[in-house]
C-alpha cells in the first residue's frame, strides 16, 4: 500500500527549504518514532541487531560519525539556565560550554572532539557570521587537519553570488557544502543550488530542500545536489534506507542529518546507517553536545571518529527509566514545548528576528 503523508492546513509547505522553524513540525514525523519503536522490539525478538532486520540488511559494522562545531554566544548576557561546568574531565567538556566566535577558537574545538572523540572529518554550522569569517575557520580547520574532510553548512544564509565567491576562493579547503545558499529572486532552493554546482562544480549536500519524496524528485532531476541528508526522523526509518538505495543506484551519496538529541537517536542513527547501502558520507550527531546527559546504561560510544554496530539486539541500548522520567518531567516543566530561537538572541540583538538571508549576528 502506498503510504501518503497528511499534511495540515497550517503547513505552508515551505518545510525547512527556508529554515523556518515553526514548520519543523511538520517534516518531522510522528511515525518515525513509533516505527524506531517497534523495530527495536522485532530485534529484540529475533535477537538481531536492528540494522540486520532493516533495508537490505548490515552493510558495514561500524559507522564513521563526523565532529560537529558550531559557534556558540557569550550565555551571560542572558538569565536563561544555560548548563555550564557539567564536565570539566577534559579540554572538551570545558570548552563546549564556552563562547566561540573566532578562528581560533573553533579550531581548538575541533582539537578538543578530536582529542576525545577521535573524528577524522568535521563540520562547521554556518549562517552566523559573514561569510568569508566563515570560510577562514574552514581554511584554519584544513590547515589544522590536512588529512580531514571539511564541510559547511550555511543553511542557506548566502546568497549565490556571495556562495560561488567564497567556494572558489577557499574551495580546496571545502569538501562538501551544504545548503550553502537557499531560495532568492523567486527561483527555489533546488534551483538555486543547481545554479551553484554549475559555477562551482563543488559537491552539495542538503537537508532542507528534499526532505520527502515530491521534493526528492525535482532535486535529483535538476541534480542540485550530490548528498542527500536523509534524517529518518524526517523520512522514517525505512524511507531513509529507501532514498539511500535510490542514490546507490544513480551514483550519488547518502547521509543522515543531526538536530540536538539523546542516545537512543544516536543508535537509531548508528543502526540505519550500518544498513545504508553504498558509500556514504560520515554522519551528522550533536550526541557530543549532550554527552553526558545519557538516557540509557549502555549507550553506544563514539570512538576513534565512528560507531561500532554492538552484538546486543533492536537499538543496542536500553533506556533507563529513572532518567528517562526525570527527563520527562523537566520537559513538562517547560513553559513552550515549541523551538523558539528569537527569545535567545533577543538578548543578544535586541528585537531580532529571524531572516533566511541574514546570517544570525549580522541582523
Amino acid at each position: 500500500m502506498k503510504r501518503q503523508v497528511a499534511h495540515p492546513d497550517a503547513d505552508k509547505g515551505a518545510g525547512i527549504q527556508q529554515l523556518n522553524i515553526s514548520n519543523l513540525q511538520y517534516v518531522v514525523h510522528a511515525e518515525a518514532a513509533v516505527e524506531c519503536a517497534l523495530l527495536d522490539l522485532y530485534g529484540k525478538f529475533v535477537n538481531l541487531p536492528m540494522c540486520d532486520v532493516i533495508g537490505s540488511g548490515r552493510q558495514r559494522d561500524a559507522v564513521e560519525m563526523l565532529g560537529y562545531l558550531f559557534y556558540i554566544g557569550d550565555y551571560t548576557k542572558t538569565d536563561l539556565p544555560y548548563i555550564q561546568n557539567d564536565d570539566n574531565s577534559d579540554a572538551w567538556g570545558k570548552l563546549r560550554r564556552k563562547p566561540t566566535l573566532t578562528v581560533d577558537g573553533i579550531v581548538e574545538q575541533a582539537k578538543a572532539m578530536k582529542e576525545r572523540y577521535g573524528f577524522r572529518c568535521f563540520k562547521l554550522k554556518g549562517g552566523v557570521l559573514d561569510g568569508a569569517e566563515e570560510m577562514k575557520a574552514v581554511k584554519a580547520l584544513h590547515e589544522a587537519f590536512p588529512d580531514a574532510r571539511i564541510n559547511l553548512d550555511p543553511n542557506g544564509a548566502w546568497t549565490l553570488d556571495e556562495a560561488v565567491k567564497l567556494t572558489k576562493e577557499y574551495g580546496d579547503a571545502l569538501t562538501y557544502a551544504e545548503d550553502p545558499c537557499g531560495p532568492e529572486n523567486g527561483f527555489s532552493g533546488r534551483e538555486v543550488l543547481s545554479f551553484y554546482q554549475n559555477a562551482t562544480h563543488k559537491p552539495v549536500a542538503t537537508n532542507m530542500i528534499a526532505t520527502d519524496w515530491k521534493q526528492l524528485y525535482p532535486t535529483l532531476l535538476m541534480k542540485s545536489v550530490d548528498i542527500v541528508l536523509a534524517d529518518p526522523h524526517f523520512w522514517g526509518i525505512e524511507g531513509s534506507l529507501r532514498v539511500a538505495s535510490i542514490l546507490n543506484d544513480w551514483g550519488l551519496t547518502w547521509g543522515s542529518h543531526s538536530n540536538n538529541h539523546f542516545d537512543i537517536t544516536l543508535a537509531l542513527y548508528a543502526q540505519v546507517a550500518a544498513a545504508a547501502p553504498g558509500d556514504i558520507t560520515p554522519i551528522d550527531t550533536h550526541f557530543v553536545w549532550q554527552d553526558g546527559q545519557q538516557l540509557c546504561d549502555n549507550a553506544l560510544n563514539i570512538r576513534n571518529g565512528e560507531i561500532a554496530i554492538p552484538k546486543r539486539p533492536g537499538l543496542g541500548i536500553d533506556i533507563n527509566d529513572a532518567k528517562l522520567a526525570a527527563a520527562h518531567e523537566l520537559y513538562e516543566k517547560l513553559s513552550f514545548h515549541g523551538r523558539d530561537d528569537a527569545k535567545a538572541m533577543q538578548y543578544l540583538i535586541p528585537d531580532w528576528t529571524f531572516d533566511p538571508k541574514t546570517p544570525t549576528l549580522l541582523h
